[in-house]
């Protein structure tokens, strides 16, 4: 009878050990298209042998584990490429809608996209004018011609800040969606820590690895693995993001019309340098000043080498010539306020100092500044296709590092998912396996139960003892 004892017992555990394993397949199939699921393994374990009359025999198996199958190298891996492409999305789009400013087909703003079509067209009216120093109709076109330029780069630095006031409103939308995951995650933290210290936590783990990888399209995210299954989370820099259950909050201060990002009130802007947050840092710091500094020296030095000449000859009535160009002081922020200085065109200095009103000699030497090298060893022509040519390369630099990390993700991903993901295939397969397991567990019960009934009743049948 203890033969018979221990085989139920090992039948019982078969029936039960299988009904785990098809119920763990189930919720494979049940979650087959749940974002971020990982599938789950029932472990068999052969239970410790029994000895009896001096033979060892076996005792069956049972389920002793249902594990994630999580590769946490490779989810890391993820997370890193995720920032990556997050970043070079974010500044790829920035530096696109600045390339659109100055597009010669761009829509916005007052001639925003021709200011190299403004120079050129400047400088036909100033030939005009040398050939035609007299004549009003000429000068006025000259007039019209400054104005043009002057309202293109107005607008070119006009919409320039409108771009950064966006990126300053997209940082901080993101800060707030940085410190709603960091929440979460704090709390997924503990519950972790409290249902599964020393195991996978799985569904709950799963959560917090899929809050973790959306938190890594905002912000740079360095996990670190605590005591009790829990994680603290910092940016590559070293800024506290979560500590086990607790999340630190962001905020963000506008310092100098930048959105700046600060964690306990210190300033960590500079130290962010991936995510969206970093891609768009990055450009609001780095690109958009360095194409209006460009701008402003453009408008600043032709300005300024206009006035030069202009001042030095006589107008149309004989008198002193007079600056076309209203400019600051300094190059800082002449692209924003360059404007022209006069209305009348018979002010125009198209004379040599006391020449009469058809004098055409400073008038060409007006005309010569086309050539010259007047903004850092380059003409303004230059200049400014060096500023557009600059932009352009910035931007398909930035297309390809785009394209490049995103099939790296893409990649990270596939093995990602041939691991953790579920397939139909491989499920259906595992549920007819365990299936016929679980029948034939319960085939053995069966057949035990009646040999048990036939023991009880001392090898006569129930029909025959009636």
């Amino acid at each position: 009878m203890a033969g018979l004892n221990q085989a139920f017992g090992i039948a019982n555990a078969a029936l039960e050990a299988d009904q785990e394993a098809l119920n763990t397949t189930a919720n494979n199939v049940g979650n087959l298209n749940t974002p971020g699921y990982t599938r789950e393994v029932a472990t068999f374990q052969e239970s410790d042998p029994v000895t009896i009359n001096g033979l060892q025999l076996g005792n069956g198996a049972s389920v002793v584990s249902i594990n994630s199958q999580r590769d946490r190298v490779l989810e890391q891996r993820i997370q890193q490429q995720q920032q990556a492409l997050s970043a070079s999305s974010s500044r790829l789009n920035a530096l696109n809608n600045v390339a659109a400013i100055f597009a010669p087909t761009s829509s916005t703003g007052a001639n925003s996209g021709g200011i190299g079509d403004a120079i050129n067209a400047f400088f036909t009216s100033v030939n005009n004018l040398e050939a035609h120093p007299d004549d009003t109709t000429v000068r006025q076109s000259v007039l019209t011609a400054a104005g043009n330029f002057a309202s293109s780069i107005n607008a070119a630095s006009s919409q320039l800040d409108r771009e950064s006031g966006a990126i300053n409103s997209s940082v901080a939308s993101d800060v707030t969606a940085v410190n709603s995951l960091t929440k979460a995650i704090a709390t997924l933290n503990r519950e972790i820590q409290t249902s599964s210290p020393n195991s996978d936590a799985g569904v709950l783990e799963d959560q917090r690895q899929q809050a973790i990888l959306k938190l890594s399209q905002f912000i740079d995210v360095v996990p670190i693995t605590t005591e009790n299954n829990g994680l603290t989370l910092t940016t590559s820099g070293g800024t506290l993001l979560v500590s086990e259950g607790t999340a630190q909050q962001l905020t963000t201060s506008n310092i100098g019309g930048l959105t700046h990002v600060l964690a306990g009130g210190t300033d960590v802007t500079s130290t962010i340098q991936s995510g969206s947050i970093g891609g768009a840092l990055g450009v609001q710091s780095s690109d958009i000043p360095a194409i209006k500094s460009a701008l402003d020296n453009l408008a600043h030095s032709l300005g300024n080498a206009v006035n030069t000449v202009l001042v030095s000859g006589s107008d149309a009535n004989g008198a002193a010539g007079t600056p076309l160009f209203l400019l600051p002081g300094s190059a800082a922020g002449a692209a924003a306020s360059i404007a022209v200085a006069i209305t009348n065109p018979a002010q125009i200095a198209a004379a040599a100092a006391g020449a009469g009103p058809g004098d055409n000699q400073n008038a060409l030497a007006l005309a010569q500044l086309a050539s010259a090298t007047i903004i850092g060893g380059v003409t303004a022509t230059d200049a400014y296709s060096s500023l557009a040519g600059g932009l352009g390369d910035n931007v398909r630099a930035a297309q390809v590092q785009n394209t490049s990390v995103d099939a790296s993700l893409q990649q990270l991903t596939t093995q990602r998912n041939s691991l953790s993901g579920v397939s139909s295939d491989e499920e259906a397969s595992q549920l007819q396996t365990f299936e016929r397991s679980y029948q034939a567990a319960s085939k053995l019960f069966s057949v035990l139960d009646t040999v048990m009934g036939t023991a009880l009743n001392l090898g006569v049948s129930g029909v025959a003892m009636q």
